[in-house]
């Protein structure tokens, strides 16, 4: 198993944003986590990257617990999270916030070919290899933060609302590509509200509610499963 998360229970101030939180990853895995606003998806996420510290629980990735080391040191674990909005650095160059994904990396050459690789899945980044991220389209911030997230060479990837204030063109290209990254070896978490495409994508899915999870499966039972259609799939 990859990664196996048990009781997160998390809390902001005297909110009790998690409360016992429970699931697991295998490698090669897509795993989507679904819910209303405010369920916790992001806190799962940001839990796991060491943005947040559990009161109570465990992470482990690998066979280690995780839990309570530093957000650098799980980085370097190849455990990367591409945030909710993008938060590319917007002053910079588009070749400059790819480099900013290789901070870890110290061989010039591998990191050249790793921005290659970025520019080869994403031509429109090459295109626009000298714009600050800043005047960038929605879109292409998106394919930013995912690239410099792929170049960390991620074991997994956490994904945070990749599909946020995009058209349905644009949300079918970023599920497109997030397969794509799936099938070359990535394993991939992913938080969405957009739950038909999530579903439609996932091997298996948790639906949370409130800070916990009420509901799993695969992404298919779940895409048929009237509570789910009724809660997330617009009723139909």
């Amino acid at each position: 198993m990859m990664l196996k998360v048990e009781n997160l229970q998390v809390y902001y101030g005297a909110i009790h944003a998690l409360q016992g939180i429970s699931f697991n990853l295998e490698k090669g895995e897509i795993v989507a986590l679904i819910g209303a606003n405010g369920a916790g998806k992001s806190t799962v996420l940001n839990t796991i990257s060491g943005i947040l510290r559990p009161r109570e629980g465990s992470v482990v990735f690998e066979g280690q617990e995780i839990h309570e080391m530093p957000a650098q040191d799980i980085v370097r674990k190849s455990i990367i999270q591409v945030p909710e909005g993008r938060k590319i650095f917007s002053r910079m160059t588009v070749t400059e916030n790819l480099e900013m994904g290789a901070y870890t990396q110290t061989d010039r050459a591998a990191i050249n070919r790793d921005m290659e690789a970025v520019f080869a899945r994403f031509s429109r980044l090459r295109e626009r290899r000298n714009q600050l991220g800043g005047t960038l389209s929605g879109g292409e911030q998106q394919m930013l933060a995912i690239g410099r997230g792929l170049m960390a060479h991620p074991t997994l990837l956490l994904l945070d609302e990749p599909s946020m204030g995009l058209s349905p063109l644009l949300v079918e290209q970023i599920f497109d590509i997030i397969q794509d990254i799936n099938e070359q070896g990535t394993s991939i978490l992913l938080v969405e509200q957009n739950a038909q495409m999530a579903l439609a994508i996932a091997d298996r899915a948790y639906v949370l509610e409130t800070g916990k999870i009420v509901m799993q499966g695969t992404g298919d039972d779940l895409l048929k499963d009237p509570s789910v259609i009724e809660a997330y799939l617009g009723g139909h």
